[in-house]
């Protein structure tokens, strides 16, 4: 419903749904694997069911997404799709028993919560035949949901030695887009906010309209920026720039001012994965028995105190509570408009990104703070309205030329997170690689045809094979995540084992087209191993 009258202010929600590729046919349990299970059954499964309610009851939605194509390609792999549904299915078994033993207790709520949200989850898959990109492209037919793509690999574009190297993150992301979803983006998210004067025009080329940049990018941007982030400047070559706005992020961020901390909501950290009777739950953890975090969770936050002192979660009142905080942080936007409005002379644009994984999983309720916010603007008569970026882009077409400054998200905005001394010896590596790849991309691109076709057996296709993989493995090897994982010192020995194999099948396969020795063998184990972009054309490099 379009308001009564001209809106105070606009909001730009974005949730950036990403996770590395992670995919290993060889181990039908693999522990990594179960990152998107997760993400699935807390994140993705329950924002896409809020929104689809919104449109039903006809509430405006206007929500900007990043799917990356990592996570793309793991949502449409039959593969990972099957096992999903397995561990789901065990996880179900689990929380059916779970209600008749929590019955009568403080927990009872939450065990029904639980098991219905997982046969929800399983109605879900078997609706959309496993692939839930599906159900986004039909939010994104709706107009509830803009989707905008990522580089390739979330490749960090700063550390990254060549222009040619950037470029093909950039245009094999928006290629990928296209098999997805059918249609070009019209924006993306550069992975870290990583951006450095120059990206832009690789953007341009690639028929991108806009992307997004730290605050700080726009503030100490070239001319000033008259408005701040409060609205988007345009890039010399003409891509609009957004600036996070930090008080809006602050209020969900904020360890200790922020809405996740209150204490109605769950609690993250203790789980029946530890608290179960070892017994009881040992056949629905890994096969190595170790006790992990199953998902099914009773506790709430409860203040300061000892994991073992957390009281009994009530989902009823935690929802309750992220309705009331969704409502808060709308309410908070129009203040903000409204003080803006008259500081700047103009209706502002608030920026509100996020990672779309801390909503549900890390956030149990964060889902319904989502949904929230668009009832709140609804309520209100859209006070301040919910946009996209092409959409506010069409209609506020005039905007001041800045050329942002270099910059990234996370500790100190820097660059400081993806590189430091826990991970700065993955870019000497890197770095070669991507000169070895422009290096056989230019030597041996004439007259070599690439398609998608993995049967081929001619000579020339195995080159060709060869080169795609060479490329495959040198993007799933620039993955950010790998050096953000050492910097924050979690599954360390996972993130550079990755790094270290992709390098070591790039100049296997390196060594193999040089000499002109293509092991067909070893090159299909590979391929059979890193399935990501069977469309990938090596030429992207030259």
């Amino acid at each position: 419903m379009p308001p009564d009258l001209a809106p105070i202010g606009h909001l730009l929600l974005l949730l950036h749904a990403h996770l590395p590729f992670v995919r290993h046919p060889e181990d039908p349990y693999f522990l990594e694997e179960q990152w998107l299970v997760e993400a699935i059954t807390e994140t993705y499964i329950p924002l896409l069911s809020r929104l689809e309610h919104l449109i039903q009851d006809k509430v405006h939605v206007r929500l900007t997404m990043t799917w990356s194509p990592p996570l793309c390609e793991m949502l449409a792999d039959p593969l990972l799709q099957a096992r999903y549904v397995q561990r789901t299915q065990r996880l179900l078994e689990l929380a059916e028993q779970e209600v008749p033993a929590k019955a009568g207790t403080p927990f009872a709520d939450s065990a029904v919560m639980y098991r219905d949200h997982l046969r929800y989850c399983l109605e879900v898959m078997a609706r959309f035949g496993g692939n839930l990109v599906r159900w986004v492209r039909e939010l994104m037919e709706a107009g509830a949901i803009e989707v905008i793509t990522c580089t390739a690999t979330h490749g960090f574009l700063p550390l990254m030695l060549t222009h040619e190297a950037k470029r093909a993150q950039i245009e094999i992301a928006v290629a990928n887009y296209r098999i997805h979803f059918g249609r070009a983006p019209k924006g993306i998210w550069l992975a870290e906010c990583g951006f450095t004067p120059g990206v832009d025009e690789l953007l341009k080329a690639a028929g991108l309209r806009y992307f997004f940049v730290d605050t700080h990018g726009i503030y100490y941007g070239e001319p000033r920026p008259r408005y701040g982030v409060f609205a988007p400047v345009y890039t010399p070559c003409g891509v609009a720039a957004f600036g996070r706005d930090a008080d809006s992020s602050r209020s969900v961020w904020s360890a200790e001012s922020g809405y996740p901390g209150d204490p109605l909501y769950r609690e993250f950290y203790r789980d029946l994965g530890y608290d179960g009777e070892y017994p009881y739950i040992r056949k629905f953890l890994h096969p190595d028995g170790v006790r992990r975090n199953l998902g099914l969770k009773y506790h709430r936050i409860t203040g300061q105190i000892p994991l073992h002192d957390k009281a009994p979660y009530s989902p009823a009142p935690a929802y309750a509570r992220a309705m009331e905080h969704g409502d808060h942080f709308y309410q908070q936007r129009i203040h903000q408009a409204s003080m803006l409005g008259e500081l700047i002379g103009r209706p502002p644009i608030i920026v509100s990104p996020y990672d779309a994984e801390l909503f549900g999983h890390w956030w149990f309720e964060g889902p319904q703070f989502i949904e929230s916010i668009f009832r709140a603007a609804h309520a209100s008569n859209h006070c301040v309205m919910p946009v996209t970026g092409s959409e506010y882009l069409a209609t506020h077409a005039v905007n001041q030329v800045v050329m942002p400054s270099a910059s990234s998200w996370g500790d100190s905005g820097y660059n400081g997170v993806w590189l430091n001394p826990s991970n700065d010896w993955i870019y000497r590596h890197l770095n070669i690689a991507e000169e070895r790849m422009i290096e056989v991309a230019r030597r041996f691109s004439a007259g070599l045809a690439t398609t998608a076709d993995p049967s081929r057996a001619s000579a020339p296709n195995d080159l060709r094979d060869a080169l795609n993989q060479m490329a495959r493995e040198l993007l799933l090897a620039q993955s950010s995540d790998w050096a953000f994982i050492m910097t924050t010192n979690t599954t360390v020995p996972y993130a550079v084992r990755r790094t270290k194999d992709h390098l070591n099948r790039f100049t296997s396969l390196y060594d193999m087209v040089l000499g002109n020795r293509i092991d067909r063998q070893a090159l299909r184990d590979i391929a059979w191993r890193d399935t990501i972009f069977v469309e990938i054309d090596f030429r992207v490099y030259c």
